[in-house]
C-alpha cells in the first residue's frame, strides 16, 4: 500500500537531518548564544535550496514534538504539538507579528522568556487594525486543532503552574481529569494557555510555509512518528484509559527492547504501554487522530519501532532492568487495517531494525510497507546478511547509517581489518574513501529510496553523531555549520544521483 505512493514510483535519494541540527543565523539569538539550535527560519530555507541543487528530493528528520529537558525527540510531551524551540523569531519579526522593541536577544535571557515576550507582543498585534487577518487565521487554527490543542495547552499551563512536576503529583481532581476542576483551571490560567496557543500557531504556520517552499522545489518532508509517547505527556494525562496505568497514574508496564546490536543490556525507554483492548474497542481513534496531525506536517512518515505493532517488549513498571521484560502480542493487523481504511494510500515506512521476527516481516509485507536497511550493519562476513546490497529489494529504504548509528567515518574507524577488507572487496576494490564508498553503495542499490545522514555528506567523524542509544550524555545536540559545506558538494552529489538514476534527467 505505502510503496504504491508516488514517492516510491521512481528512484529517489534524500538526506537525514533534524531541524535542530541546522545552523542558526537568527539575529534574535545573539552572536554569543551558546544554546543556538536550528529553527524553521532562513537556514532551513537555505538547506532546502542546497539539497534541491544537489538533486535530492527527500528531507528526512526526527520527531518534531516538544521535548523534555534531555532534548530527546522520542520522549515528547505531545504526540501532536510542534517543538516551540524550532520557532524562528526573525520570521515573526519579518511578518510583523511581533515588535523588535518587545523582545530581548536570546542568550541574554532564556528562550522561554523570549517567547513570553513574543506572545505579549503578538496578542497586542492581534488587537490592532493590522492584525485582523492574522487574528482570523489564529482563531481558525485553534478551532481546527482543538482535538488535541485544548488538552495540550491546559496541560502545559498546569505543568508551568506546578513548576514542571509530573502530572501524577498534581492534585487528585486534576490528575483524574475532573471536568469541573479543569474548567476552573482554564479560567485561572488563561494567560498561560494563550501563550501555548501562540507558540503552536507560530510553529504550525512557519512549518506550513516551509513545507510549501520545499514542495515547490520538489522536496518532500519525511517525518518520524515514535510508536510510544512519554508518560509525562498531555496525551497520557488527558486519555489515561488508553494506557496501562495504575490508579495513581503510574505505568504498570513500560516500553523498551531486549539486548541487541545497540545495547548488551537492552534499552529501558520508560514509555507506558498502550491498553490495546481499549484502543481497538473504538476503532483506534487515538491513532487516527495522531495520523491526522502527522499528515498535515509530512509527505511521508516513518513508524518508529514498527515491530511493536506485532509484539512489544513489556518491562514491569517498577523495574529499570530491560532484561526483565517479555514479548506480548499486539493487534497489528487490525490496527494497520483501520489506518489504511481511514487514510487510503497512507505513506508509511516501517522501521524494522533490531530483533525482527518472521511474524513482524509478514505483517509489514501484508500491508506492503517499505522497510529499512542500513549498510553499516552489512559487513559482518555473512553473505546472507539482508543489509548487503545484493540482498536489497526495490521497496527497501537504504541508509548508510541512522541517527542511532555512528557517522560512517566513525564507524569505519572502529572496523576490524577483516571487515574493512570485506567492504573494499565488495565495492570492487574502489579507491574511494569512506564515507563516499558507502554513500555510493547506497545510491547504487536497487532500493527505490536512499537516505544519507548529513554527517556523511560532510565527511564528519564520530564526534558528530546525533545519538548513542543507551546513554543520556551529549545526545541530540549536534549542529553543522555552513563552512563545513564544500562549494562542490551539491555538484558531487548530483553527479552520483545521475549515475544511479536518482535524479530526473534534463
Amino acid at each position: 500500500m505505502a510503496d504504491k505512493s508516488p514517492l516510491f514510483q521512481r528512484r529517489t535519494a534524500g538526506v537525514l537531518l533534524h531541524p535542530t541540527s541546522l545552523p542558526c543565523s537568527e539575529s534574535c539569538w545573539g552572536k554569543n548564544s551558546k544554546n543556538a539550535f536550528g529553527t524553521l527560519g532562513k537556514d532551513a530555507y537555505y538547506f532546502i535550496d542546497l539539497i534541491a541543487q544537489a538533486g535530492l528530493t527527500i528531507w528526512q528528520m526526527l520527531p518534531t514534538g516538544p521535548t523534555q529537558a534531555d532534548m530527546s525527540p522520542y520522549q515528547s510531551i505531545s504526540a501532536h504539538a510542534g517543538n516551540p524551540n524550532l520557532i524562528s523569531l526573525d520570521w515573526l519579526l519579518e511578518k510583523g507579528w511581533i515588535n523588535a522593541e518587545d523582545v530581548q536577544l536570546v542568550g541574554e535571557q532564556s528562550l522561554g522568556d523570549a517567547h513570553q515576550q513574543c506572545a505579549l507582543s503578538f496578542f497586542k498585534y492581534l488587537e490592532s487594525d493590522k492584525g485582523t487577518e492574522t487574528r482570523e487565521l489564529f482563531q481558525t487554527f485553534c478551532s481546527q486543532q482543538h482535538y488535541w490543542l485544548d488538552d495540550f495547552a491546559l496541560f502545559c499551563a498546569l505543568r508551568s503552574e506546578f513548576k514542571g512536576a509530573s502530572w501524577v503529583s498534581w492534585p487528585k481532581e486534576l490528575r483524574a481529569h475532573d471536568q469541573a476542576a479543569l474548567k476552573k483551571s482554564r479560567e485561572q490560567l488563561k494567560v498561560k494557555i494563550d501563550f501555548v496557543l501562540f507558540e503552536q500557531f507560530a510553529f504550525f504556520t512557519q512549518w506550513q510555509a516551509l513545507k510549501k517552499y520545499a514542495n515547490q522545489k520538489g522536496i518532500y518532508l519525511f517525518g518520524d512518528m515514535p510508536i510510544f509517547v512519554g508518560h509525562d505527556s498531555a496525551d497520557v494525562w488527558a486519555q489515561q484509559h488508553y494506557f496501562q496505568l495504575d490508579e495513581e497514574g503510574n505505568p504498570l508496564t513500560v516500553a523498551g527492547v531486549p539486548p541487541d546490536y545497540f545495547s548488551e543490556t537492552g534499552q529501558h525507554w520508560g514509555n507506558p504501554h498502550y491498553a490495546w483492548d481499549a484502543m481497538q474497542a473504538d476503532g483506534f481513534q487515538w491513532w487516527l487522530a495522531r495520523l491526522r496531525t502527522q499528515l498535515q506536517l509530512f509527505d511521508l512518515i516513518r513508524i518508529d519501532h514498527f515491530r511493536g505493532f506485532e509484539a512489544y517488549w513489556e518491562i514491569p513498571g517498577n523495574s529499570h532492568d530491560a532484561r526483565l521484560g517479555k514479548w506480548v502480542k499486539a493487534p497489528g493487523e487490525a490496527f494497520l487495517k483501520a489506518c489504511f481504511d481511514a487514510y487510503p494510500g497512507l505513506p508509511l515506512v516501517a522501521e524494522n531494525l533490531g530483533v525482527i521476527t518472521d511474524e513482524v516481516e509478514a505483517l509489514r509485507n501484508q500491508f506492503e510497507l517499505p522497510g529499512m536497511l542500513v549498510l553499516q550493519f552489512a559487513f559482518d562476513g555473512n553473505t546472507n546478511n539482508p543489509h548487503l546490497p545484493h540482498n536489497h529489494t526495490r521497496s527497501d529504504v537504504i541508509y548508510t547509517g541512522t541517527h542511532d548509528n555512528d557517522t560512517t567515518v566513525g564507524w569505519y574507524d572502529t572496523l576490524s581489518d577483516a571487515n574493512r577488507q570485506q567492504l573494499k572487496q565488495y565495492c570492487f576494490n574502489s579507491t574511494d574513501d569512506v564515507p563516499w564508498l558507502l554513500i555510493e553503495a547506497a545510491l547504487a542499490s536497487v532500493g527505490r529510496m536512499a537516505i544519507i545522514p548529513m554527517q556523511d555528506f560532510l565527511e564528519l567523524d564520530g564526534g558528530h553523531r546525533m545519538n548513542m542509544p543507551g546513554t543520556t550524555d551529549k545526545n541530540w545536540v549536534w549542529t553543522f555549520s555552513w563552512d563545513q559545506v564544500e562549494p562542490t558538494l551539491a555538484d558531487r552529489i548530483r553527479q552520483l544521483l545521475r549515475a544511479y538514476h536518482r535524479v530526473e534527467q534534463h
